[in-house]
């Protein structure tokens, strides 16, 4: 058997959820057994798709059935070509595969005999298309996502909110959505404290810290977490608040409300940080905070309880389903909720410690061993 891969998302500039998910899930998958080949395709010019990956050596791409093709083709051309001709037929490209397998719903053309996996992670950009820029809606509109849900015969959901908005969003049948949730890279694990201390040293941080880490962008809820920081600094002064991520639309909006909180001199930002960093930053802060208004997942929660950090979210979309009862749900649209939820990590050490024991325990549940075996069963039946 011959399974195609689209891995053109792993050449983005920037390093998300979704650049996560297929590097860890083709990490996972691709040595299951020798007996299926494996064809990654991807289409650029640079010397590498992967010059901006967290990783500049991937043992998968060794392995003996992997086979790495690029057709050096504008992906602008692809994508072009797909939605007036319905042409190149990728499989026939790279020279034939039974299944094509997409990790995200870049466009792609497929032969009537390949079998179409696609992976969706959100449909954020339908409920909330104003928070996003028209160069990014019309980036939606020309992938044509529902198109491809459409003719996908499987689909993969990371979440049972995501299926749940492929059945009434684009009429999708749920019989052929398989749920398989995401996971986390093993290297987010709790730290002792002399290496929380030495990274805090390093870094310049203040003793007493509350993280937010996202790209800064409207769907993000920064505004709503700055807001929820002045509230709860009432009764702490010494509470510091560190954002971290990269910059995303709208970046200068948000530097302006940073600018003119109240509490600027206590608010930190740390820029994009990498998957090392992160580990670090997770493990020193007092609580992860993160209200986004939706999210197909939501890595970053799982990423802190894995590191043993107390997590507060958003009680919308797929947050609950990530937590559990391992975080504390706040409604996203309502500051001085976020507050009380920030207040209660910070004032009872008991409920601290509870629940960093209960999201140790919860991310465990996200093992990316069985979420590739579950990914292989989609893939090959």
């Amino acid at each position: 058997m011959t399974i195609g891969i689209d891995i053109r998302v792993l050449g983005a500039k920037q390093w998300g959820g979704i650049q996560e998910y297929t590097e860890n899930l083709l990490a996972h998958v691709l040595p299951l057994t020798p007996l299926i080949n494996y064809k990654l395709f991807y289409s650029s010019y640079k010397p590498s798709l992967f010059s901006n990956s967290q990783d500049f050596d991937f043992p998968w791409l060794k392995l003996p059935n992997v086979e790495l093709i690029n057709k050096r083709i504008p992906n602008r051309t692809l994508f072009l070509g797909s939605n007036v001709l319905n042409q190149p037929k990728l499989d026939r490209l790279i020279g034939g595969t039974d299944v094509f397998f997409f990790p995200h719903f870049l466009l792609g053309s497929l032969t009537d005999s390949c079998r179409r996996i696609t992976t969706f992670h959100d449909l954020s950009f339908i409920h909330f298309p104003e928070m996003f820029s028209l160069k990014r809606r019309m980036w939606h509109f020309h992938m044509q996502p529902r198109w491809q849900a459409k003719f996908s015969d499987r689909i993969i959901a990371v979440s049972e909110s995501t299926k749940n908005d492929l059945a009434d969003i684009y009429d999708i049948d749920g019989e052929k959505i398989s749920v398989i949730y995401q996971g986390c890279h093993p290297s987010f694990r709790p730290l002792d404290e002399e290496a929380k201390e030495i990274f805090k040293w390093e870094n310049s941080l203040p003793e007493r810290f509350i993280l937010s880490l996202a790209t800064l962008e409207p769907r993000k809820n920064l505004r709503g977490i700055i807001k929820a920081f002045e509230i709860v600094r009432k009764n702490h002064p010494d509470l510091h608040l560190v954002i971290a991520g990269s910059e995303g639309w709208l970046a200068e909006e948000f530097n302006s409300v940073v600018s003119s909180s109240t509490e600027n001199k206590y608010i930190r930002l740390a820029g994009n940080v990498d998957r090392v960093d992160r580990v670090n930053y997770y493990n020193c802060a007092l609580a992860l905070v993160y209200p986004s208004f939706f999210e197909g997942f939501g890595l970053p929660p799982l990423e802190a309880m894995a590191c043993s950090t107390p997590v507060i979210v958003s009680h919308t979309s797929s947050l609950p389903e990530v937590v559990g009862d391992a975080g504390i749900l706040v409604d996203p649209y309502d500051a001085s909720d976020i507050a009380k939820g920030i207040e209660c990590v910070l004032s009872d050490s008991a409920l601290s410690q509870k629940l960093k024991a209960k999201g140790l325990n919860r991310a465990e549940k996200f093992s990316w061993p069985q979420i590739a075996e579950k990914t292989l069963e989609v893939l090959t039946s």
